[in-house]
This record gives C-alpha cells, structure tokens and sequence, in this order.
C-alpha cells in the first residue's frame, strides 16, 4: 500500500543524537534471554544498552572469540580491545564462535553494509560490475554466516538513496533474495531480516512477498524526506507511526555504557 503520512506537524530537533536513538532503537530489538551476534560499531554500544535495562539475562557474542554476560566496564572502540576480553564468560576463537550459528544456537545478529536492496539483500563487495567495479568494499566476513543462520537478522546502516537501492549489486549477505518464499527454497535456515534501523527511520519486512516497508519514522524526520533518500517506491505499514523517543533509563544507561561519548555522536 502507498505510505500514508502521520499527522503534519513542522518536525522538531530531539533533544538527543541521531546515532544516540539508532543505538537505543537497536537494544529494543534484543529480548532477555537471548544469545546476540553483536557485530562493530553501534551494536557494541547497542547490547550494552540492552543488558542494562530490558535485556539482562542476553548474551553476547563477537566473532573475534569473545563471549560475555555483561558489557565490557572500559569503552569499547572494536569488538578486539582489552576491556571486551576482561571478564569475558569464554574467550576462544572464531570457529568456535561461529559453529554455534551452523548449529542453530544463535537468536539475533546484526550487520550492516554498503548498500541494502527492499528485499533485505545486503552489498559489502563491489559496487558496479563485478568484472570491473567502480568501488571494492571490504568484503564479507562473517557476515553472510551470520544472515543466513541466525534466527533473525537486525540491520543498522545510514539512510541515503545510493545505499538503499532497488537492487544491490552483489548480494554478499542474503535477505530474501527476490522475495517471497525465495529465501526458504534457497534452504537458509534463519528467518532473514526483521528490522533495518537507519538514521532517518527503521524499516521492517510486510506482506507475503517480505519487502521492507516503512515501519516508523524517526522525530525530527518527515515522510516525504525518507521517500526522497530511499532508492525505490518505498510502501509503508498499515500503522506507520513515529519512533518512540529515548527513555529516561536508556539514556542513563547509554551514557554509562559510552562514557566518552565516542558512539553517540
């Protein structure tokens, strides 16, 4: 269905970071009890979060070997730094790590990415042809592991029109692929992507062919300036709402987990 608009009202400027409401948007993905890929950058900050208020019996997982039960007490900058380790429930290796997804022990994993397409595929390869691209991206990692055996996927990435795209140009993680029940025939084992929270708004999978709708707009943003920095004819959810705010105790609990202020901008 063609989006339609909240009320109008001229948008506000929150009294909070864009990259402080991503990362508080990112911990509401994550439910108590649950084992969490946590991924680089907003994530690290994201569990954190999570732990410390509605989550605090979820375990976190780094493919660097790192497994923990609370949030590092020194500031994280990468999933590899001293403080991760001390006081980790297991430091051990990445195949380890990564042999609890073949196994299906994992609930939740984000990643991020170059370029993300409406079906939820995800480019950290090449942009342009293949044979001759224009840019080389950094590749995958474990994030294609993590896309399809994961028991859902959370995606947090910026919000502009040469990253959100009709179709990627290389799928290097996979959504569900050209929609549907593609991704189930393709025999991957996890539900695929449930959430692409970005800087603007968060997206979510609707309807029998599991394209991303709009799901909620972020305050301060407007309907027709996501549509404007969406690559395609982006279709909203039947209840399109806006994002709900920062909490009191999120906040409190970002600022603890962030102390420096590195990661909420």
């Amino acid at each position: 269905m063609p989006p339609s608009k909240p009320p109008s009202k001229p948008p506000s400027k929150p009294e909070y970071s864009t990259q402080e409401l991503m990362i508080i948007a990112a911990a509401r993905e994550i439910k108590d009890g649950e084992r969490i890929f946590v991924g680089m950058r907003l994530p690290i900050t994201a569990y954190g979060v999570a732990r410390l208020t509605h989550a605090p019996n979820a375990v976190g997982l780094f493919e660097s070997g790192v497994v923990r039960y609370e949030p590092a007490e020194g500031m994280l900058y990468t999933m590899c730094d001293g403080p991760n380790q001390l006081g980790a429930a297991w430091t051990t290796g990445l195949i380890q790590i990564m042999g609890l997804l073949s196994g299906g022990r994992i609930h939740a994993g984000f990643i991020g990415g170059a370029e993300i397409d409406r079906f939820g595929n995800i480019n950290t390869s090449y942009i342009g042809d293949i044979d001759a691209p224009k840019v080389k991206l950094p590749g995958s990692g474990g994030a294609p592991d993590i896309a399809a055996m994961a028991e859902r996927l959370i995606i947090v990435m910026n919000h502009q029109k040469h990253r959100l795209v009709e179709r990627v140009d290389y799928i290097t993680s996979p959504g569900f692929l050209d929609g549907g029940d593609a991704r189930a025939r393709a025999g991957l084992a996890g539900a695929g992507p449930q959430v692409v929270i970005t800087d603007r708004a968060i997206l979510r999978p609707f309807g029998p062919e599991n394209e991303l709708h709009l799901a909620s707009i972020h305050p301060g943003h407007t309907l027709d300036e996501i549509l404007e920095n969406t690559g395609w004819a982006l279709k909203s959810v039947p209840d399109l709402g806006e994002t709900a705010p920062p909490s009191e105790p999120e906040m409190t609990a970002l600022h603890r987990i962030d102390k420096e202020g590195f990661w909420r901008g």
